[in-house]
């Protein structure tokens, strides 16, 4: 049945033809009529200027109101599977819509979606959307001190939960309406002493007798506040980044024009609920263009299984980080009968040779994008444009990006990525909530600075560098992790990559790679000096790895990796300027090593003699401990 809307909800805004429906569809098909010319997509292309949306009621409903196409797709471990047209979600919108209504959740409350992939999630959405609340979505990993920085930081009136998360809030010192799923009934009471869900909690499951009519209690504002993401704070605590009502999920037309879908595709993406990258991929994007979501759970990953659900599923769009591409260059690509038509790299820019190896088993190119939390796409490689190998792309639709040199402030070849906000992008955040000096930082001089490096070639395509506090000196050389990463990744042992400057005495820092090894490689004196070989052959003198470790990487929840952390490990081990050895740690002619590697390439004691014990499972070598790599 019809959602029920104002009598005026589809009335032409001010100096607009047609509804925002109509206005909404018609600048959508614009793109995809030029999903392969990006020059005549930015031509034609203009940012809305909505007065009010809302993106259940304006857009999701006309979409799905008795469409059985497939708009979910879920499938679990076990092989077992679901799936729910775009009428359903639509109809169950509303039901959980009006069990929140009659929680007490009103337009401007702020509620918690602590939710895995589970249909659920998409209910809720859509639902908080409808009612107009501000919506936290927010990671099933949290423990309750993590839950409360953010419950009392966002100000959180509710949460949406399973029970087993639920139950964190009773360690979180602010009062917050549980609504609880996988409890039957509507009674705290009976579901059991300890059982966690709290007095006053509403049973997810009560709203199956809700109408799924809904009447929505007004127009939506375009620039209400929908949505509060935390960063996944790889250099800092989280960050609250706001968007509206139109930043997300009208933003996301870029974000559509570099994936490429279309309606019917069915989109794969790999990502965690909670975070920024989740609503991209999973839920406005796809629907905006009208494509199937595609969930596929797993308690482990494993890439044939992965590759068998594709196959079976008929995954038309893949989007994965690089994370998730390495672990399946290492598989047989070639079981994928049918390989999906758009293939996707997000998080953090892809290697150029795990393309390649894609490229030469589907025949199809992984087409690499930056944008950030605070934004949707910016700059990417869309379908039809020709890719420079490494490259992350021209300016989306709707950007318009510059480069910038932080010393000067001058527009440059190779600077922090900025975007001119003279017209304003409409995917951009209107700030950091509750931080004003955080929110006047990233706007001053009247540009949003990413704080990310690129550079930008006479075509326009630019290259990531690195973030701009990644980005290190060695011997008066700037030096982008990315790129040192990028040839690492190209020897056969290495699975995975990251670079940080380790203080020297002579050259300030050295660039110093943590790696984790592939399947049947084993981290020895004889793996770290050929590694170290092969990027002596493959770098300029100045950009050579000089000293390396074996390590699993330190990550954010959200799978990015905390260069901080080695960098400040870094420090430890070697001390501020190179010189003088933290205790504890074994240094060598350039490496560290533990003490069970004593004897090995790199493992002597400090100053010949000093017996000190290392840090446990340590396994670091420098190039000037192997005779050949000397010089």
């Amino acid at each position: 049945m019809a959602t029920v809307q104002p009598a005026d909800n589809g009335a032409p805004q001010a100096g607009s033809a047609g509804t925002v429906t109509e206005q909404f569809r018609a600048i959508r098909d614009t793109l995809l009529t030029h999903r392969l010319d990006i020059e005549a997509a930015r031509a034609d292309f203009a940012w809305p200027e909505f007065e009010h949306f809302n993106f259940a009621s304006d857009w999701f409903d006309p979409l799905a109101e008795g469409n059985d196409d497939p708009a979910l797709w879920i499938i679990e471990g076990d092989g077992s599977e679901q799936v729910w047209s775009f009428d359903q979600l639509r109809r169950r919108s509303n039901q959980v819509a009006n069990l929140l209504r009659g929680a007490g959740v009103r337009r401007g409350s702020r509620v918690m979606v602590m939710l895995g992939n589970r249909v659920e999630l998409w209910e809720t959405m859509l639902a908080g959307i409808r009612l107009g609340a501000v919506l936290l979505p927010t990671t099933v990993q949290l423990g309750p001190k993590d839950l409360e920085d953010r419950a009392v930081r966002g100000e959180a009136d509710f949460v949406v939960a399973a029970a087993e998360d639920a139950v964190k809030f009773d360690d979180v010192d602010r009062e917050v309406v549980r609504v609880v799923i996988d409890v039957p009934v509507s009674s705290a009471a009976a579901v059991g002493e300890g059982a966690g869900v709290g007095e006053g909690s509403v049973s997810y499951a009560d709203s199956a007798a809700e109408s799924d009519e809904f009447e929505v209690d007004g127009l939506t504002r375009a620039d209400e506040l929908l949505l509060l993401y935390f960063t996944s704070g790889t250099t800092s605590k989280a960050k609250m980044v706001a968007h509206t009502h139109t930043s997300y999920p009208v933003g996301h037309l870029s974000s559509m024009y570099w994936m490429g879908l279309e309606p019917g595709d069915r989109h794969l993406n790999i990502a965690s609920p909670g975070w920024a990258k989740h609503a991209w991929s999973n839920f406005f994007t796809p629907w905006v263009a009208g494509a199937c979501v595609v969930i596929v759970n797993y308690a482990r990953f494993d890439a044939a299984e992965l590759m068998d659900v594709m196959d079976r599923v008929g995954v038309t769009s893949f989007c994965a980080p690089p994370t998730v591409w390495r672990m399946l260059i290492q598989a047989d690509l070639s079981t994928l009968k049918t390989p999906p038509q758009k293939a996707l790299g997000a998080g953090e820019p892809l290697n150029p040779e795990v393309i390649a190896i894609v490229e030469r088993a589907w025949g199809v190119s992984i087409r690499d994008g930056f944008g950030q939390t605070e934004t949707t796409l910016q700059i990417g490689n869309p379908p039809g444009h020709a890719m420079k190998p490494g490259a992350m792309g021209v300016a989306m639709p709707g950007y318009d990006p510059v480069l910038i040199d932080p010393a000067t402030g001058e527009e440059t070849a190779e600077g922090e990525i900025c975007l001119r906000i003279d017209p304003r992008p409409l995917g951009l955040t209107i700030g950091y909530w509750g931080d004003e000096a955080r929110t006047a930082e990233a706007f001053i001089d009247g540009v949003y600075h990413t704080g990310d490096v690129a550079t930008k070639d006479e075509d326009g395509v630019y290259t990531y560098v690195g973030r701009a506090d990644d980005v290190f000196k060695a011997s008066d050389y700037r030096l982008s992790p990315f790129e040192l990463e990028s040839v690492l990744i190209e020897h056969e042992a290495v699975a995975e990559a990251a670079v940080v400057p380790s203080p020297d005495p002579l050259r300030l820092a050295v660039p110093k790679a943590y790696v984790v090894l592939r399947g049947g490689f084993e981290p020895t004196a004889e793996t770290a000096e050929d590694i170290l070989r092969f990027c002596r052959e493959n770098l300029a003198p100045y950009k050579r790895i000089r000293r390396i470790e074996f390590a699993d990487l330190p990550k954010t929840i959200s799978g990015k990796i905390r260069r901080v952390e080695l960098r400040a490990r870094e420090r430890e081990l070697h001390g501020d300027s190179g010189s003088v050895p933290s205790a504890g740690a074994m240094v060598g002619s350039g490496g560290a090593g533990s003490a069970g590697t004593a004897g090995a390439a790199g493992a002597s004691t400090v100053d010949g003699g000093d017996s000190r014990d290392a840090e446990p499972g340590v396994r670091e070598w420098a190039d000037t401990d192997f005779p050949s790599l000397k010089g």
